[in-house]
């Protein structure tokens, strides 16, 4: 199939098939946002969340308070080894 022909979720499934691990079979849908319980994919069809990343969006997906909680330590340090201690850890 031409590039020009295939929908925008063949030509997604196409290059996660060449070009990613293989040790999960997903379904042939391809999700570009969410917004609370649902998520889209990107030919515009909505569906239910009913996995929520197992477990790991249980909250919704861009609850506004958990956004900005995100924004504001990225603002600030994005990320710190375990060879240093930080100050959110304790607090966490």
């Amino acid at each position: 199939m031409s590039a020009a022909t295939a929908s925008l979720t063949e030509r997604y499934l196409e290059e996660a098939e060449r070009y990613s691990a293989h040790n999960y079979h997903p379904l042939p849908v391809v999700l570009e946002r969410g917004e609370g319980v649902w998520v889209w994919d990107v030919d515009g069809n909505r569906y239910l969340d009913m996995l929520s990343s197992y477990s790991a969006v249980n909250q919704g997906h861009r609850h506004p308070a958990i956004v900005a909680a995100a924004k504001e330590q990225l603002d600030r340090l994005t990320l710190t080894s375990r060879a240093f201690h930080n100050d959110q850890m304790g607090p966490f």
